[in-house]
């Protein structure tokens, strides 16, 4: 996780997430990541979408930045990020798609189900997400599309 550390990472989950962004978050912290955690702090029952527009509006603040999302699925976190102008938010559930995600769709957003991953694929998932980058020719013109 050398490439991008100066990369500030944002994180937010509901409460079906929270205890899979408490380990993210240690192990970011660990790696020495620049992190902001806007919560949801305990496993009490929230409403997915306002973690997912506090993370989307954060992220509009600054460049620099990417935003890690988690609730259940991943996808109702994805399908609310991905309402804001700049946030391209992938649901991953492999390394591979969190892979393809950043270097063909410059997504720099993540949004992981909580109730699909171990903790193992969701780290590793992170790591590969924050170490790849954006490919940019054809990709480009694409993303540009979007």
């Amino acid at each position: 996780m050398e490439k991008n550390k100066k990369i500030r990472i944002i994180l937010a989950s509901d409460h079906a997430g929270f205890k899979l962004k408490e380990i993210i978050k240690k192990h970011l912290v660990k790696k020495r990541r620049k992190i902001l955690d806007l919560g949801t702090n305990n496993a009490d029952s929230v409403d997915y979408p306002d973690y997912a527009h506090l993370l989307s509006n954060e992220m509009r603040k600054k460049n620099n930045q990417f935003g890690i999302l988690v609730c259940g699925s991943g996808i109702g976190m994805g399908i609310a990020a991905n309402r804001h102008k700049n946030i391209r938010a992938a649901v991953c559930s492999s390394a591979k798609s969190a892979k393809l995600s950043r270097e063909h769709n410059n997504s720099n957003v993540i949004a992981l189900g909580a109730r699909f991953l171990s903790k193992n694929v969701a780290l590793k998932c992170i790591n590969v997400f924050l170490n790849t980058n954006f490919k940019g020719g054809r990709h480009l013109r694409r993303v540009k599309k979007i």
